[in-house]
């Protein structure tokens, strides 16, 4: 499956790409993710999202990166957040980097990870930090050179309403702050 992956910039978000999206999204709550929403997922909420999305897509506040398999359906995604204060224009935010429980295993999530490092970077960003209360991400994380800053305990909820920590993150791109 990694040679048949493919990671493109979503640049709009038209009816197929918030359909594939939104599976994903139903998929990783569905299977006990805490990435901001409860059980149960309907595609209402999921849809709801990804038009919101799209929107700060389109005011430039954000980018969202697609792993497509070879037939061209999403399998994966994360965001870089560009909107911040006036005070962190050299920063990012990592946000919602999910992979449909079928494509995992499979390498997804770190070329996931890269093109939004790159994506960060060619936008002159020099920081970018993310959460996570996912053991699997922290492992991911931290192989790609993230440092991690600590654990906040009941900082958010699973998707069943159980308390979860949350690790927080970050990484210097190449440039200010090696």
């Amino acid at each position: 499956m990694p040679g048949a992956i493919r990671i493109r910039c979503l640049e709009t978000i038209g009816d197929r790409e918030i359909e594939e999206l939104g599976d994903v999204l139903i998929d990783c709550v569905e299977g006990g993710a805490s990435v901001s929403f409860m059980l149960p997922m309907t595609r209402a909420k999921a849809d709801a999202y990804w038009r919101s999305t799209s929107a700060s897509v389109a005011r430039g506040e954000r980018v969202v990166l697609a792993a497509e398999d070879a037939a061209g359906t999403i399998v994966g995604t994360v965001q870089v957040i560009w909107a911040q204060p006036e005070n962190q224009p050299h920063r990012g935010d990592l946000a919602k980097m999910l992979v449909h429980r079928r494509a995992r295993r499979h390498g997804i999530g770190a070329a996931l990870l890269t093109a939004a490092e790159e994506s960060a970077l060619k936008a002159g960003k020099t920081l970018l930090v993310l959460d996570t209360a996912s053991d699997d991400a922290e492992r991911l994380y931290a192989q790609a050179g993230w440092q991690r800053c600590g654990e906040v305990p009941h900082y958010a909820l699973w998707p069943d309403g159980r308390p979860c920590a949350t690790t927080f993150f970050f990484k210097f791109l190449r440039g200010r702050g090696e």
